[in-house]
């Protein structure tokens, strides 16, 4: 199969399970001394996250409950990469208003994030929304299972650093995000890139 850096070479492939969301697999993986051992991972579809801060230098968060760990967290607005087709800008910005109710004139890129690369391939892009307005009231989407019941706050950016610092805040993207925002605050923007900026290269 397709070479690996560093003399890593990807033998043979198993799948092992397939949803719409992810695959789980087993790679035989050469390593380059020449051993070769079974990798188990996940094939993830990717996701898309939004910073939204509005005119008064707070930050959209929301409280949303997790089946996988009992218990709501504190979150960016974000979701699956799941609609064919669909620009990531565009996925962000669909993610902004069926989970906040808002849309956003001003749109960057803050960060590329592996959320767990030790065992899964998933891709959250975060991307920073300024300029917020409400989505109209005839037009917001109907939320199901269990974004039915979370709840939008916003809170100003430094508080929700604290959050973070405190352990408050404990999703991966959400962590990255907010830190993203502050760094970029602090030094006037000028840090930004595109919205539409490749993603990172991957090999195999």
């Amino acid at each position: 199969m397709t070479g690996q850096p560093d003399g890593y070479r990807v033998r043979k492939r198993h799948e092992r399970f397939s949803s719409a969301i992810f695959r789980v697999v087993t790679d035989e993986v050469e390593m380059p001394d020449g051993t070769v051992v079974d990798r188990d991972y996940v094939v993830h579809i990717g996701a898309v996250g939004v910073v939204a801060l509005d005119d008064d230098g707070r930050v959209v968060l929301i409280r949303q409950y997790r089946p996988a760990l009992g218990t709501q967290l504190w979150e960016l607005p974000a979701g699956l990469v799941d609609v064919v087709g669909e620009a990531l800008p565009a996925a962000a910005a669909r993610e902004l208003a069926e989970e906040a109710d808002l849309i956003a004139a001003e749109w960057h890129l803050l960060a590329d994030v592996h959320t767990s690369p030790g065992f899964s391939t998933e891709l959250i892009r975060l991307y920073l929304a300024r300029n917020l307005a409400a989505v109209p009231d005839g037009d917001r989407h109907q939320r199901t299972h269990e974004e039915a019941g979370l709840a939008v706050h916003r809170v100003p950016l430094d508080e929700a650093v604290a959050m973070a610092f405190s352990g408050e805040i404990t999703n991966a993207a959400c962590l990255v995000g907010l830190l993203a925002a502050a760094r970029v605050r602090d030094t006037g923007w000028l840090a930004l890139r595109p919205a539409d900026a490749p993603l990172p290269s991957r090999t195999g």
